[in-house]
């Protein structure tokens, strides 16, 4: 799918140009594996099978917004545009 957005600067940085400036190191390798496999999906379901990243669709005003864990606190979060097939507001954060 293709990655209209990122909310996170640091992640769009890793994304574009492999600079990890602005990310925090112990999860630089960890993030890049999470955008490659989003980029890599055909279809939003796909990202269920991830049972190691533990996702899982946000509620109340986050409704729609799609969960992975990277570190104990940290997510990598995202919305999905099923017309379109495109993730957006890409973002990475502690939202606990």
């Amino acid at each position: 799918m293709k990655i209209r957005n990122f909310l996170y600067k640091g992640l769009q940085r890793l994304y574009l140009d492999g600079n990890a400036k602005g990310v925090p190191s112990e999860t630089v390798d960890k993030l890049r594996k999470m955008v490659a496999f989003l980029e890599a999906m055909s279809s939003a379901d796909e990202v269920r099978a991830l049972t190691a990243w533990k996702p899982h669709t946000l509620t109340g005003d986050r409704k729609g917004t799609v969960s992975l864990s990277v570190t104990r606190n940290r997510r990598l979060t995202f919305r999905v545009d099923a017309v379109e097939q495109e993730i957006y507001d890409v973002n990475v954060e502690d939202y606990h």
